[in-house]
């Protein structure tokens, strides 16, 4: 998959930022969103749909593909559905890449061509490797479909090292309680996958990085070291000021090399911390497809156009694949 308001009972406020607002009507962030000495880029929200919903299609961007060994991220933003509306993104096939989700609200039902079956709930994380092919679908479960509920989480997609592109597919699922929980003042850090802040994640990766859901609270700080490699920063809810400029919430934040860099945060929020060691050499994305050589890219294509990925048990659904579209075009990137 690639991947608003939110039940106060759930954990996430009604009200958010101005910014916030704006990226619901689809309109660009503030110019207080500009990029700064300590800030190299900042790509403000791109709503866009998917499965019947909303997501913000943060990255990437025309100005730069990666951070660290990420290369793509979605923001399944905050939506409230009512009884027997749900997320439906049919089976479809990854190569290169590890697709990583996380919930912060609701329930997804994740299927995949290796015969696994896995409810995906809040503080669960599920890492995807799809190395030579794999085909999967996310779907609301019957059970939450059927009552009034609500969706939201975050995906994102890590590009294999090219030793590892065409290694055979695999499934991690790992329950909340197994993602370790770093304490500093005022902020709790959960750390999703790599290693960062004297913690590491069970998760099995294949390259050097960070992934952590950070939740800050009213007037915390905290610093990102220059030795976690490149560095980006996306706000959830709430907003955080880094220097002399304040970002809201839908919009990513690349810090540049060199310097430590402290984030502030005026009032309580949640951001999304991610990077790592930069990936060696060029990708290339075109619709679900990661590699270092076009040449690959093309034969996954005539593989999915000629049937010969595998098929997901469970799920008889097929998406098409994209025809006319180019790569950059079917992202929209900016």
């Amino acid at each position: 998959m690639r991947f608003g308001p939110w039940n106060s009972n759930r954990g996430v406020p009604r009200s958010e930022s101005v910014n916030f607002q704006r990226m619901q009507r689809n309109e660009p962030p503030r110019p207080e969103s500009a990029a700064s000495s300590v800030v190299e880029l900042a790509v403000g929200p791109r709503l866009r749909p998917l499965g019947g919903l909303e997501v913000n299609r943060v990255w990437p961007t025309a100005r730069r593909r990666t951070i660290g060994p990420f290369i793509f991220f979605d923001h399944l933003t905050l939506a409230e559905l009512p009884p027997g509306r749900g997320l439906d993104v049919p089976p479809h096939p990854h190569i290169g890449l590890a697709a990583v989700t996380y919930l912060f609200g609701g329930e997804l039902l994740h299927r995949d061509s290796l015969g696994i079956a896995e409810l995906i709930r809040p503080g669960e994380l599920n890492w995807m490797t799809a190395g030579r092919g794999i085909v999967h679908s996310e779907r609301t479960p019957p059970e939450e479909r059927a009552r009034t509920g609500a969706i939201h989480g975050v995906q994102s997609w890590v590009a294999l090292p090219r030793e590892a592109e065409d290694r055979e597919p695999s499934f991690e699922h790992l329950d909340a309680a197994a993602l370790p929980v770093v304490e500093r003042p005022g902020v709790r850090l959960r750390l999703l996958a790599g290693e960062a802040f004297g913690a590491i994640a069970p998760v099995a990766t294949l390259s050097r990085l960070f992934y952590l859901e950070a939740d800050f609270a009213a007037g915390a700080k905290l610093t990102l070291a220059a030795g976690l490699g490149e560095r980006g920063v996306y706000g959830v809810h709430g907003g955080i000021a880094i220097g002399s400029a304040q970002y809201g919430p839908g919009s990513m934040l690349v810090l540049r090399d060199g310097s430590d860099v402290e984030i502030r945060s005026p009032g309580p929020s949640k951001v999304m911390l991610l990077g790592g060691a930069p990936l060696g050499g060029e990708r290339h994305i075109w619709w679900n497809f990661v590699a270092s050589s076009k040449q690959r890219i093309e034969r996954a294509k005539r593989d999915w156009r000629e049937r010969r990925f595998p098929s997901v048990p469970g799920d008889d659904e097929r998406m098409p694949l994209p025809e006319s579209a180019s790569a950059l075009a079917k992202l929209e990137l900016s």
